[in-house]
């Protein structure tokens, strides 16, 4: 089922919340709204499902413009960030109860319940109540109610933000494996961005009522379309260095990167950039060597299999990944050589000028 978001706009109270969106998710796909509190990727969300109106611009459903049609009538299954089960009934009447409210037979309905449980290995909690569950089996029941239904597409809201951290991690395999065997087009609500690049077939990255960029989670990492993206996702951040391009090299306080041809067309026309590199193309050498950049250890953080060398290069502070067993003493000298072609550039925003 496609699904078509064309110029739409929700405004609160004079505000826009969700700024001249357009969007097209295919038929199968697993689409994630990414970005921050406040961007306006739940308000998307209520607006495909008809909790929320649309205040300009048309929504799609198969090339049907749905504006105007009521929610029940969008076959369109939700899932909550909170899990919004009847406390009174038990796992299966909670299960059952939407092809109760539409009417469907009860042998069909105590068919269809049996193999959604099987299918969320939640057999044995079906004569339970909601009070008698974890968090995780409370999560994969709304999955099961939701499922149960079989709609022309899924959309969920932060569904595992109220599970522990390695609950999450199980929860986001499950998701994905299901959602690859229903075949059914989901969109899913996060501002984790682990949770969009483990899931996601393509991710819209939004700021501020406004699309960033929409494209596959690898695209969006290797190569952002601005430098929100590029700040926005990724663990460690990218590293930010503000600079000028001065006779073939990026020039920032004591650091000096000689640039490629190709770099150097790009930057053409203007002098001043942010260039930007993730901490993996940042490797750090105790031993100098011809075009190395010198650095300072500013402090360490061992993370288990790796480590994060935090550096002072001259007034900038930058971020790499290090091998775990990196050893190094704070204040020491250490030598970084730079993965050039893999450095972004981008236009230097107005607030980091005020900064230098």
């Amino acid at each position: 089922m496609g699904i078509k978001f064309q110029n739409v706009t929700k405004t609160f109270g004079g505000v826009s919340v969700v700024d001249d969106l357009s969007l097209e998710i295919n038929d199968g796909e697993f689409v994630v709204l990414l970005g921050p509190s406040g961007c306006g990727k739940t308000t998307t969300l209520r607006m495909l499902a008809g909790l929320e109106t649309v205040t300009s611009g048309d929504i799609y459903i198969d090339g049907e413009r749905i504006n105007d049609v009521p929610t029940q009538h969008r076959d369109l299954a939700m899932v909550f960030q909170s899990y919004a089960l009847y406390p009174h009934m038990t796992i299966a009447e909670n299960i059952g109860y939407p092809l109760r409210v539409r009417k469907v037979q009860k042998a069909e309905r105590l068919e269809r319940v049996s193999r959604v449980a099987a299918m969320l290995e939640i057999e044995s909690l079906l004569e339970r109540k909601p009070r008698q569950l974890s968090g995780g089996e409370r999560q994969r029941v709304a999955l099961a109610r939701a499922i149960v239904r079989e709609p022309r597409a899924y959309l969920m809201d932060e569904p595992l933000s109220n599970l522990d951290a390695r609950l999450r991690v199980q929860m986001r395999g499950e998701l994905k494996r299901l959602q690859h065997q229903l075949g059914t087009t989901t969109i899913y609500v996060t501002h984790d961005q682990a949770e969009a690049m483990t899931l996601a077939s393509r991710v819209a990255v939004m700021k501020k009522g406004r699309l960033q960029q929409f494209d596959t989670p690898m695209n969006i990492y290797n190569h952002p379309a601005n430098r929100f993206v590029a700040e926005f996702v990724g663990s460690p951040s990218m590293n930010f260095i503000e600079g000028e391009v001065e006779a073939g090299t990026f020039v920032s306080d004591s650091l000096r990167i000689p640039l490629n041809a190709d770099q150097l067309r790009k930057l053409s026309g203007q002098s001043r950039w942010t260039m930007g590199i993730r901490p993996e193309h940042i490797q750090v050498l105790a031993e100098p060597y011809d075009g190395a950049i010198a650095a300072t250890v500013y402090v360490t953080e061992l993370m288990g299999n790796e480590t994060f060398v935090f550096l002072s290069v001259g007034a900038n502070r930058l971020i790499a990944r290090a091998p775990a067993d990196f050893r190094a003493e704070l204040e020491s000298k250490v030598w970084l050589q730079l993965a050039i072609e893999k450095v972004h550039f981008f236009p230097q925003r107005r607030e980091d000028a005020k900064k230098e």
